[in-house]
């Protein structure tokens, strides 16, 4: 029998101006920071969940061991997507909430499955979203 994964335990995107991102995520988006190494990333708890933030220049080359044992190298370019669960309760105090702290909401969708979703970019230009979980489980 195939083991199946119980959730996604970590989401990473990727952003050059590490101190951008983590102000975003700290103040905007309200997370913990749970490590920082200056220049290569910041580590944010969501919930049950970890997301982590690389400078891509950094990680591209893969050289930092954990013992005697290298994490492999990795990256991305382009913008990526990824999307925070909220409430139903939650959407206006998002919607106002970004308002307030002038982040431009690039889009909010009432889904045919009785979801809603509000859209808008960090600082490294990723899609962010804040989801009502009716979105994919009704």
């Amino acid at each position: 029998m195939q083991p199946k994964p119980q959730r996604i335990l970590e989401t990473v995107v990727y952003c050059e101006c590490l101190s951008e991102a983590r102000d975003f995520y700290e103040r905007v988006v309200g997370l913990t920071v749970v490590s920082v190494e200056p220049g290569r990333h910041v580590f944010l708890r969501v919930g049950q969940g970890m997301l982590l933030i690389f400078n891509p220049c950094e990680t591209e080359i893969g050289t930092v061991l954990i013992g005697d044992q290298m994490i492999p190298r990795h990256g991305s370019t382009g913008p990526s997507h990824f999307a925070f669960e909220i409430l139903p309760q939650q959407v206006d105090e998002v919607r106002e909430h970004l308002e307030n702290r002038k982040i431009a909401i690039e889009a909010e969708i009432e889904w045919p499955t009785g979801g809603h979703s509000i859209y808008c970019r960090d600082p490294a230009g990723n899609s962010v979203e804040f989801a009502t979980r009716e979105l994919w489980f009704q």
